[in-house]
């Protein structure tokens, strides 16, 4: 059967005008030229809901009743952990049988959203009070401070190794396709430790760590390149130099050399790699490596320091 033509606005407000007036349906319909069920119809919505406007369709009710609602939020909410297939089993209990998918949009609708867990570092009570302490020391520092600090670190960079999450457009069917896809070997294929540093001004020196790291090469690796990377970022009188709690860096040579040498040092909470901001300054890196494909070792060691030197004084 054809659909019928929908009513002008105009036609709609007249039938409830002769309503009003003390009209009967039928009359109105004749009157109109208006099918006498459509002008009852009309009538109705208007005496219910104040209005002749269209009302968004109500569509189909939901599977899940408020209470089931309320049961899976609470245990989502008690064990984050809890599965989708979890929540259909509890609720088929219940006498309601619905799909996973079922369960995304409904707790998407109450706020909640399936994330991969983060990965943080362990800590411990003592931790967790250094970090506190830490942070209300230097809460009311001034930004000029943080400016003044020589940042560093060291990190490995994987030739074929889980860099970065890397996307692709792609259609149906072709995941394998080369150029959708990342090769991968064992143990990555090979890597490289580096170690670098930055500032509020841009990067300073980038050094690839080419055998095991202790603490006497940790020291000569800061006398080649920590202050001439002071020196190239122009950083004031009283610069202050941070590194975490690696025994490399806490050896009491190296505490020692670090005195003589007059390096102010920050004083730095144990297991607190999100307190440094070279992190991100590494992510970067590793974005941008991992974008150039690098083939081989020799590669993978150019390609780090020609991104590192790209790296805007901005970002």
């Amino acid at each position: 059967m054809a659909k019928t033509k929908e009513l002008s606005k105009d036609t709609r407000n007249k039938i409830v005008d002769l309503h009003q007036a003390g009209k009967t349906e039928s009359a109105i319909g004749k009157q109109l030229g208006v099918k006498k069920s459509t002008v009852g119809a009309i009538i109705r919505k208007w005496k219910t809901y104040k209005t002749t406007d269209n009302l968004p369709p109500s569509g189909a009710p939901r599977k899940i009743s408020p209470r089931g609602v309320k049961m899976i939020t609470r245990t989502v909410s008690k064990n984050p952990r809890t599965t989708r297939g979890d929540l259909v089993n509890d609720l088929q209990r219940a006498g309601t049988k619905v799909t996973k998918a079922t369960i995304s949009n409904t707790l998407r609708r109450q706020g909640l959203k399936s994330c991969s867990v983060r990965r943080v570092p362990l800590l411990k009570p003592v931790h967790v009070r250094d970090h506190l302490k830490f942070a209300r020391e230097h809460l009311d520092d001034p930004e000029e401070d943080w400016e003044n600090v020589i940042w560093s670190d060291e990190t490995k960079i994987e030739l074929f190794g889980k860099n970065s999450t890397c996307r692709v457009w792609r259609r149906k069917n072709a995941e394998l396709h080369p150029k959708n896809t990342i090769p991968t070997v064992k143990h990555g294929g090979g890597n490289i430790m580096l170690w670098g540093c930055f500032s509020a001004k841009g990067p300073g020196r980038l050094i690839h760590v080419k055998e095991r790291m202790n603490g006497a090469m940790y020291r000569e690796i800061l006398s080649k390149n920590l202050l001439p990377s002071a020196r190239a970022l122009k950083m004031k009188c009283g610069w202050v130099f941070q590194h975490d709690n690696d025994p490399k860096h806490t050896a009491r040579a190296t505490k020692e050399w670090l005195r003589k040498k007059h390096f102010k040092v920050l004083e730095w909470p144990s297991q607190s790699p999100d307190l440094n901001p070279i992190e991100n300054l590494w992510r970067e890196l590793k974005i941008r490596v991992a974008q150039q494909q690098p083939q081989n070792i020799t590669a993978l060691e150019e390609i780090c320091m020609e991104e590192w030197a790209k790296l805007p004084a901005t970002r």
